[in-house]
């Protein structure tokens, strides 16, 4: 049912999670990717999943092109890491769409680039771009927090700078959806409940088998999700 039923999502959120499967007797890594989604009537379920070798753009196009041939539609902005294949993924086949680069992976990348007596000064600097009531003042605070950070990051600040538009794109919506939206955080804890529960099975028998069980799994989590909603309604602020 979750990988057939029509969708109609303001919001789509996307991460992947891994798996031993064995495989031609051997036993390999397999990514599971996830999809869910918003309505516009504030109800969050799960879209899809799907099962592949790898998180490359091709895998990753064909199972955003599955949803979209299921009639996925009124996406306004997908929220996902900065994975290089996903991103290129996303553009293709969600060109109407603004896209979030979540700020918790983005913090991650930052911190490799500053030394680490840096760090604590530097990550309290960047969350209070994230602080600001709109877009405006938000974009204006990124650019001055990248401006102090030239003198002694200027690796940090190159990267901050060139983050900007995918960094603040959950600032076009409502404020009261903000908390929810500039990063994955939501789809990350539905991926760590299906990591506890497949890590009992250790290696899967076959690809189907991670389909059957996972697709179980989230099945019973839809109902939860349906009840999680925002105030303050869909409208882009």
């Amino acid at each position: 049912m979750l990988r057939t039923r029509r969708l109609d999502f303001v919001y789509v959120w996307l991460d992947a999670t891994y798996v031993h499967v064995r495989e031609n007797r051997q036993v390999m890594s397999k990514a599971i990717v996830i999809a869910t989604g918003l309505r516009a009537d504030g109800h969050r379920e799960v879209l899809g999943l799907d099962v592949g070798d790898s998180e490359n753009e091709t895998f990753w196009r064909e199972f955003l092109t599955s949803l979209n041939d299921r009639g996925l539609a009124g996406v306004r902005l997908v929220i996902s890491d900065a994975h290089a294949g996903l991103v290129k993924a996303i553009g293709r086949c969600f060109q109407s769409a603004a896209w979030q680069r979540c700020r918790v992976h983005a913090m991650r990348n930052l911190m490799t680039a500053a030394r680490p007596q840096h760090r604590q000064v530097i990550a309290a600097l960047i969350r209070t771009i994230f602080a600001q009531p709109d877009h405006d003042t938000a974009r204006t605070q990124l650019r001055a927090v990248v401006d102090q950070l030239r003198p002694y990051a200027p690796g940090v600040a190159e990267r901050l700078e060139q983050m900007e538009t995918d960094l603040l794109a959950y600032t076009a919506f409502p404020a009261a959806h903000w908390p929810k939206i500039w990063s994955n955080n939501p789809i990350e804890r539905l991926n760590r409940e299906l990591k506890r529960r497949t890590d009992v099975v250790g290696i899967f028998p076959d690809r189907a088998s991670v389909i059957r069980l996972v697709g179980a799994l989230l099945v019973d989590i839809n109902d939860e999700m349906r009840r999680f909603g925002f105030e303050g309604g869909m409208r882009a602020g």
